[in-house]
């Protein structure tokens, strides 16, 4: 740890050693199945290789004693130190409309200009220089801002990540619904050369054909009735940046025939438009289908598929990093009692059991569900395994006496469970004491519950226009969940063909 800061501190000839954070810059490290960060100075000199005597150490079989040197200043360059097994650098290069990924073996001795984002391999273990974000990587915790990794199968994933991150190749994300799919996506353009550029995100099973096809590729005034004035599209609107195709699998076969020629001419077509549009965008997919599947019933093109698939990224299940479940429980409930203007309850050992035992078909989204609700059915300082609500035929829980929760005299706690809580948000004050709650209280808090969800389970349907799937994706819920749901609070099933859109 002292390591990283003489790094960054003590190496640096500089007296005003403060620089701007926007331009303060990181070695990222890629060795022996993990991520290690180092800042670097604003200007000097730091050498690389295996020998302790370096300013940072690599203690890889194929990296030499003293390997290399990067040269911080006015510009950025890295020199060879005569390594056994020499220094390769990658980086992009533009020709025309598209990108190719170039490798140059540097000469030893000989200083060859570097730009944030390139690759280097010093023999077989891979370096990038990043933007520095002033947080450990996300194999090491959960600084603000950076996602909980810590099951062994995730900091693999996401070391893997990081490498895809500085390339220029698509990334195809696949993985249960409520899995993590987007967090990954937003980690990987955050750790790419494009972290300042935009991130948009386009879910595309939630907009009709024609809607979805405005949103993507923009359209020119008078396009069509309600086109009142031009309107540039997602692919133009995200350029330097990344799009995310949220729920690609869904993509109606006419918006894949588009895609697949944005793809290869990187130009876009406004509906309605004369002339093409150069764009530059990195695209990153995701889905809950089988999309090779997908191909061979003819479902989704091969082509497109071949396009979006640079590499493929699966994330696991959230039942099968059981090791992640209480980190990622804890901080859940920290945010929910914060926006309800509490102290972040602790969890009984029991609780805690209960949600790593759970199988979270619903997977991180359900979880975030499960921990929302039971901070403000809690209303104490201690989470019980009754709280949790995870079957739902359990009877109502008996709200800890110790701090009472009212439900009528404190709307902002009912506002919690009708949807994401959003960022700032604090109620008027902290709930005040009162007596005992009893068991029929507690039967009525339940009844304002079972409100509040039905309510959701109908704007949801609203939304995704009677789709039952869409509708408890976006709850973060199981079908059969939702479907059991439907029948307990008397919603009727709405019929395919009576589905809007």
């Amino acid at each position: 740890m002292s390591k990283e800061r003489d790094v960054a501190g003590a190496m640096s000839p500089r007296k005003d050693a403060q620089i701007d954070a926007q331009h303060a810059l990181e070695l990222a490290v890629f060795a022996g199945g993990r991520v290690t960060r180092h800042p670097l100075p604003a200007e000097g000199r730091v050498s690389l290789g295996r020998s302790k005597e370096n300013d940072v150490q690599i203690d890889e079989s194929s990296v030499s004693r003293r390997h290399a040197i990067i040269h911080l200043g006015a510009r950025l360059a890295i020199e060879d130190l005569g390594s056994a097994n020499g220094t390769r650098l990658r980086r992009e290069r533009s020709a025309g409309p598209t990108t190719k990924l170039l490798e140059l073996q540097l000469e030893p001795g000989k200083t060859t200009e570097l730009a944030v984002g390139d690759a280097v391999n010093l023999g077989s273990t891979l370096i990038v220089i990043l933007p520095r974000e002033g947080a450990a990587s996300a194999a090491a915790g959960h600084a603000p801002g950076e996602p909980i990794v810590r099951d062994p199968a995730m900091q693999r994933l996401y070391a893997l990540a990081e490498r895809v991150a500085a390339s220029p190749l698509s990334v195809l994300l696949l993985g249960e619904t409520g899995a993590g799919k987007e967090v990954l996506a937003e980690h990987i353009h955050r750790r790419s050369p494009r972290a300042h550029g935009p991130f948009l995100r386009l879910n595309c099973a939630a907009l009709a054909e024609s809607l979805l096809e405005s949103e993507l590729f923009g359209h020119e005034k008078g396009a069509f009735t309600s086109a009142g004035q031009a309107k540039p599209g997602l692919l133009e609107t995200a350029e330097k940046g990344t799009v995310m195709l949220d729920e690609v699998g869904e993509l109606p076969s006419g918006i894949q025939v588009k895609l697949l020629r944005v793809l290869e001419d990187r130009k876009v077509m406004r509906v309605g438009g004369l002339s093409p549009r150069p764009i530059d965008v990195r695209f990153i997919s995701a889905t809950n289908r089988d999309l090779a599947a997908e191909v061979k019933r003819g479902a989704f093109r091969e082509d497109l598929f071949f396009r979006l698939n640079g590499i493929a990224l699966t994330i696991p299940p959230l039942r099968a990093r059981a090791s992640e479940i209480a980190p990622l429980a804890h901080a859940m409930a920290e945010r929910t009692a914060g926006a309800l203007g509490r102290r972040a309850p602790a969890f009984a050992p029991e609780t805690l059991a209960a949600l790593e035992a759970h199988p979270w078909p619903g997977n991180i989204r359900e979880l975030r569900n499960v921990i929302e609700r039971a901070v403000v059915l809690a209303g104490g300082d201690t989470l019980l395994p009754e709280h949790l609500l995870l079957d739902a035929s359990a009877p109502p829980p008996l709200v800890d006496t110790r701090t009472p929760t009212s439900v009528e005299a404190h709307p902002a706690e009912v506002a919690a469970l009708a949807g994401p809580l959003p960022a700032g948000h604090r109620p008027p004050s902290p709930l005040p004491p009162g007596p005992p709650r009893s068991a029929e209280a507690a039967g009525g808090l339940r009844g304002e519950l079972d409100a509040i969800e039905r309510r959701r389970i109908v704007d949801a349907l609203e939304q995704c226009a009677g789709n039952q799937t869409q509708a408890a994706a976006l709850l973060g819920m199981p079908r059969r969940t939702f479907v059991a749901r439907l029948s307990a609070y008397g919603i009727p099933r709405p019929r395919k063909g009576k589905a809007k859109g």
